[in-house]
């Protein structure tokens, strides 16, 4: 059986477990916190979270991790089974993980730990934010879903990282850049957590919030 381990705040572990969960790939959950102990690293090199454990060896990478997921489970088609579409769900993916997430990740200290960045790196995450939001808005379709009128993988995706991408410049700019463009992410988010697999993955991530506050 495969072993997810990370914890319920990470939105790459909750990517990679709402894809176990709504695909009905049986696996386990180890907890495990970022770290750089050579336990971890011999499982995840740069000691982040996710990584899964399967009797073949140890992956890391969320996007690597479904990659493997579709690969071995080929009947769960959790990609297209259409090669353009299933090539413009790995498009929206991108975009959402490395022009988004990624980008607003260098804000994350501020916006959420309590701590401070420079003027200069809001200065230039903003200046990438606007853009590649913008660009983004130019594929998502957000009717209901992000390709259209199908869930896909790719809203997996959009669930476990649009939040914070809004979140993150309301808490440092003022205001979010995602309503900025007409992405109302919140009633899509609220829509997708309707699935059970959603809302597994947001009672875990609630659950886990709590005991942290009560440590």
């Amino acid at each position: 059986m495969i072993k997810l381990h990370g914890f319920a705040l990470s939105n790459y572990y909750n990517k990679v477990k709402f894809a176990l969960l709504e695909f009905g790939i049986p696996f386990e959950e180890v907890p495990v916190a970022f770290s750089q102990d050579e336990a971890m690293l011999q499982h995840s090199p740069l000691g982040k979270v996710p990584y899964i454990v399967t009797e073949r060896g140890s992956l890391c990478e969320s996007q690597a991790i479904i990659e493997y997921l579709a690969a071995a489970f080929p009947e769960k088609a959790i990609f297209s089974p259409d090669p353009w579409e299933a090539a413009k769900q790995r498009e929206l993916i991108t975009f959402i993980d490395v022009h988004l997430e990624l980008t607003a990740r260098n804000l994350y200290k501020q916006a959420f730990f309590g701590g401070t960045v420079t003027d200069a790196t809001k200065g230039r995450t903003e200046k990438l934010l606007i853009h590649h939001i913008r660009g983004f808005r130019r594929l998502a379709q957000f009717t209901p879903y992000l390709r259209g009128e199908q869930f896909s993988i790719a809203d997996i995706a959009g669930f476990a990282s649009l939040p914070l991408v809004g979140m993150t410049t309301q808490a440092i700019y003022g205001r979010d850049f995602l309503l900025d463009v007409g992405i109302d992410w919140k009633p899509y988010v609220k829509a997708i957590n309707a699935r059970p697999a959603a809302q597994r993955v947001t009672d875990d991530r609630k659950a886990y919030v709590e005991a942290q506050k009560k440590q």
